[in-house]
């Protein structure tokens, strides 16, 4: 998986409609760079650092917590190209000036720590937000005991020693967080993700329960000592392979779905145990087959269904391609005509499906690891009604 880094971000506006373009950068952030974790209330606040106050309008400013596997130096980037997006004009004239929307990055931390980046385009922490109100009291809001890598104080603190003696006021109208506006799970306590051997299934479900607050259920075939001996001889270790997989599946997810967590929005996992008739259905004797679907059967029947069941469709090609990135030396050797029969049988079972919610979506000419574009178009045909 990619690193994932937390980054805090300084919003501000003092001309044209403020309150809607600090909201425009916000969707665009979701859009473009991450999901955002939390947003401070607005604050009105005088113009700082302006030669002349005459005319200036005041500012509109806040602060958020953003949440991106893209690396500084791109979050710059692309926050760069939100404030062009929206009209700010960069000057080479010194001092400050008016501007549609301004985005600065104030802190970045990578699991537990704090980074420090001193580079010529990007400075982190941020080396002037410990002067200026207009930042700490938004800051504050979401990030009160946050510490200060380098000056060792909390943002609280650095808030009472502030000698910017500015008055804010809170504007009584909150910004949206397009994370949950955009892409509401609300309706589903269950999400099943399935797909081929390199979907990305384990990759979408994962990332899913980290952006949107829930328990995430991830299939446990890494621990099976059959999966490898059945590549290299299926024959042999077939039916072995498949009822330990049944036997292990029936277990977790009995064991998952019935311990609630009261902390956690919903559930994604990503497998459906009713993958187990269709593998074996492709691996197995027709006389073995025939045992094994009864076995199935008693052990399905008593299994919690996904309120939705998201299958995702990948050709051949890009499976092989994802199977060869991903290195698994005992996946190296699967044909293509292996992957065919699963993705037609998948594709089979789907078909007659009249019990679960299931949507199919194409991603063969999609990256959702890559493109942030990408994972955004599958999220939202998952919430489409």
């Amino acid at each position: 998986m990619l690193q994932t880094r937390n980054f805090y971000i300084a919003l501000g506006s003092n001309t044209g409609d403020k309150f809607k373009n600090l909201q425009s950068a916000i969707d665009a952030i979701y859009k473009k760079i991450g999901c955002v974790r939390v947003i401070s209330k607005v604050y009105k606040t005088p113009a700082f650092g302006f030669d002349s106050d005459t005319d200036i309008e005041d500012f509109y400013n806040a602060c958020l917590i953003l949440e991106s596997d893209l690396k500084p130096n791109k979050v710059l980037k692309e926050l760069l190209e939100i404030e062009t997006g929206l009209g700010r004009i960069r000057t080479k004239t010194k001092g400050y000036e008016s501007r549609t929307i301004d985005l600065d990055v104030l802190f970045i931390t990578s699991g537990k720590e704090s980074e420090i980046i001193d580079t010529k385009s990007l400075k982190v922490p941020h080396p002037e937000l410990h002067k200026r109100k207009f930042v700490l009291e938004p800051l504050n809001a979401i990030a009160p005991k946050f510490n200060h890598p380098n000056l060792n104080k909390t943002i609280s603190e650095l808030l009472v020693d502030c000698d910017d003696e500015s008055e804010l006021e809170s504007v009584n109208i909150w910004l949206k967080n397009p994370s949950k506006q955009l892409h509401d799970f609300s309706k589903y306590n269950y999400i099943a993700i399935e797909g081929n051997i390199g979907a990305g299934k384990t990759t979408l479900a994962t990332k899913m329960s980290n952006d949107y607050n829930a328990k995430l259920i991830l299939e446990r075939f890494a621990d099976n000592p059959f999966l490898p001996k059945f590549y290299d001889d299926a024959q042999r270790y077939a039916f072995t392979l498949e009822m330990s997989f049944l036997a292990d599946r029936y277990q977790q997810i009995s064991d998952d779905l019935s311990q609630l967590d009261l902390f956690k929005d919903f559930m994604v996992s990503d497998y459906d145990i009713f993958k187990s008739l269709i593998f074996s259905k492709i691996t197995l004797h027709e006389d073995e087959f025939k045992l094994y679907r009864k076995l199935f059967y008693l052990m399905y029947k008593d299994i919690a269904k996904p309120d939705l069941y998201v299958y995702l469709y990948q050709n051949t090609e890009r499976l092989q391609e994802n199977i060869r990135k991903r290195g698994r030396e005992y996946e190296q050797n699967i044909d293509n005509e292996y992957l065919e029969k699963i993705n037609s049988g998948y594709l089979e079972f789907l078909k007659n499906q009249t019990e679960l919610n299931v949507k199919i979506i194409d991603i063969s000419d999609r990256d959702f690891i890559k493109s942030r574009e990408d994972y955004l178009f599958i999220l939202d045909a998952i919430c489409k009604n």
